[in-house]
């Protein structure tokens, strides 16, 4: 069996990954993997060895484009997960599942605020300041522990219950995500 891809698919792969990376950003490990699934799908008696050569071409085509960074995609992705009130170690277990070097993933949590990002979950949530009804033993318990499953830490969750509403706000409104 032929090791080298035919032209066709090739070209399949280039155009592939024009409309694949036109409609969302993505990193080479998920880049490598939807062209590789996709190949295998689309070429009948296609080879191993032609499927990794397709969608390396792939990779390196989108590179040679400008059009796969993974240490911008990191950067956006932490951004955007701390806005929407998510914890540096889901944050950390997304990038890193989505192929992200351990490195880059460091790099973009160096300036993230954990305590900004747990206080628009709490607010998302209604907990802490932001809570609506009274506070009894069963919904600190449920506050706390929904706080220690999204990743904050106990000290994180018990300075959220200690700040006023006033607190938290003023906090929102003096921090930056980064």
């Amino acid at each position: 069996m032929d090791e080298t891809p035919t032209p066709r698919m090739l070209s399949w792969a280039r155009n592939s990954t024009i409309y694949r990376l036109e409609r969302k950003m993505m990193t080479e490990k998920q880049l490598f993997d939807a062209i590789a699934r996709k190949a295998k799908q689309k070429f009948e008696g296609i080879s191993d060895a032609q499927i990794k050569a397709v969608a390396d071409f792939a990779v390196k085509f989108a590179y040679d484009q400008k059009a796969l960074d993974d240490v911008a995609y990191a950067e956006i992705s932490t951004r955007s997960a701390v806005r929407s009130g998510k914890s540096r170690k889901a944050i950390s277990y997304k990038l890193a599942s989505k192929g992200i070097e351990s490195d880059t993933v460091a790099a973009a949590l160096d300036a993230t605020n954990d305590l900004f990002a747990a206080i628009i979950f709490a607010r998302k949530r209604g907990f802490g300041p932001f809570r609506r009804g009274e506070l009894d033993e069963k919904r600190k318990t449920k506050e706390l522990s929904a706080f220690a499953r999204n990743g904050f830490g106990f000290e994180i969750g018990r300075a959220i219950f200690d700040m006023s509403r006033q607190e938290a706000e003023e906090h929102l409104n003096s921090s930056s995500v980064f």
